[in-house]
């Protein structure tokens, strides 16, 4: 008979069908004892159920099946936690008038109980026979030992299998609507901050005290540093979401070195204290995303800021030559300890720099999914005296990659 079973039933019952060994080992089971019947059983304080069977004798007995539980021997193992071993019911003196037998007409049975690592009983590995059979000695006992602790073994494999699964899932869910809101966050906050700027320009523009002009050249400052957090966090928020870095190719030198003498000066609006160089030599054309080096740049020369020495040039070099395109950017200062080096460039690394606690740790790491969409990298050389970051790409090679 069948009945609806608890769901942590229907999921042991399913383990055990999932576990591909359990049908070899009833057949093995069978052709060595010359039993016909063999089935792996769930027994619990109520219930009998099949699991998996093998039935050359009719028994009728399927996955899902059940008996009750107070007419089978399993009962009696759940009980005392021993195997029961009979060659010949009509022979022994124990089960000759037995109810089990009489009730199933069986001559011959062997049942060895199944314990779950943590000891706990979970059921039966047994197997009936119209006929007497030779049972009782060492070969079969340690088949059966062996069978049931490859079972067990196997169950547990299985549950901690579904369980990481389960927490990966759940895990992976939780990211999502993290990126998510990130991704909103980042987008609803980027209008506020385009107003800010746009007010500190007019009064910047209006004749005020010097005071007033220096706290607009702060807010307008701020808002060049809060929009670069804000692009830093939608690329890393769409590259987690599957949209990517999108590029945009041109090719057209002269904007990119009107783009990049642009983000020089801006960057040279925020900060005052270090003297810019800026090298431009592009001797070949070339395609690349215009606006992506200009962040790639942006973030280079940021960081160069914040970690450089105080009032020390940061210089930059950006050239074409031997089919490749490079963009360094050196600035003077302490070098970075070797331990740190392997981590620049993943998300949300920061070294914890003083002069750097307002960082989200995004900007190398978007830089460097930059490089590899135009199909470059980014390398970083530092010593006692100086740090450079450069980025090189082939100025031959296709990109048709989208990044992170």
């Amino acid at each position: 008979m069948k009945s609806t079973l608890p769901q942590s039933l229907q999921n042991d019952i399913y383990n055990i069908t999932q576990i591909s060994a359990v049908p070899s080992i009833l057949n093995i089971i069978c052709k060595s004892t010359g039993m016909r019947f063999s089935a792996v059983a769930r027994v619990t304080d109520n219930k009998w159920i099949t699991c998996v069977s093998q039935d050359e004798i009719k028994f009728g007995l399927k996955t899902g099946d059940e008996l009750v539980l107070e007419t089978t021997i399993c009962n009696e193992i759940r009980q005392h936690s021993a195997p029961v071993i009979i060659d010949d019911v009509s022979a022994s003196d124990e089960f000759c008038n037995h109810h089990t037998p009489t009730r199933y007409g069986f001559q011959s049975y062997i049942s060895f109980p199944i314990f779950r690592k943590n000891g706990e009983f979970f059921g039966t590995l047994c197997a009936i026979d119209p006929e007497p059979a030779k049972l009782d000695n060492k070969e079969v006992r340690d088949l059966f030992e062996l069978y049931t602790q490859l079972i067990s073994f196997h169950l547990d494999a299985i549950e901690e299998v579904n369980e990481l699964n389960t927490t990966l899932q759940e895990e992976k869910h939780i990211g999502e609507l993290r990126e998510t809101f990130i991704a909103v966050l980042g987008h609803d906050l980027r209008n506020p901050v385009g107003t800010t700027r746009m007010c500190a320009d007019i009064l910047l523009q209006m004749d005020l005290p010097e005071i007033a002009n220096r706290q607009a050249s702060t807010i307008k400052s701020t808002s060049y540093r809060m929009q670069g957090l804000i692009d830093n966090l939608l690329d890393f928020a769409k590259g987690h979401l599957g949209d990517g870095i999108r590029l945009e190719l041109s090719r057209n030198k002269q904007a990119l070195k009107k783009l990049l003498l642009q983000v020089s000066k801006e960057i040279k609006t925020v900060d005052s204290n270090h003297p810019l160089h800026i090298n431009i030599d592009l001797k070949d054309d070339f395609e690349c995303d215009l606006n992506r080096i200009g962040q790639l740049y942006s973030n280079l020369l940021g960081n160069a800021i914040k970690h450089g020495a105080a009032n020390m040039p940061i210089d930059t070099q950006v050239i074409t030559e031997n089919g490749m395109f490079s963009l360094a950017v050196t600035n003077m200062g302490t070098k970075i300890p070797d331990k740190k080096m392997a981590d620049l460039f993943k998300p949300f690394f920061t070294t914890n720099a003083t002069n750097n606690k307002s960082g989200l740790g995004l900007g190398l790491y978007i830089s460097s999914e930059i490089a590899k969409a135009h199909n470059g990298k980014m390398e970083v050389l530092s010593t006692d005296e100086k740090t450079q970051f450069k980025f090189t790409m082939p100025i031959k090679a296709v990109v048709n990659k989208i990044g992170l």
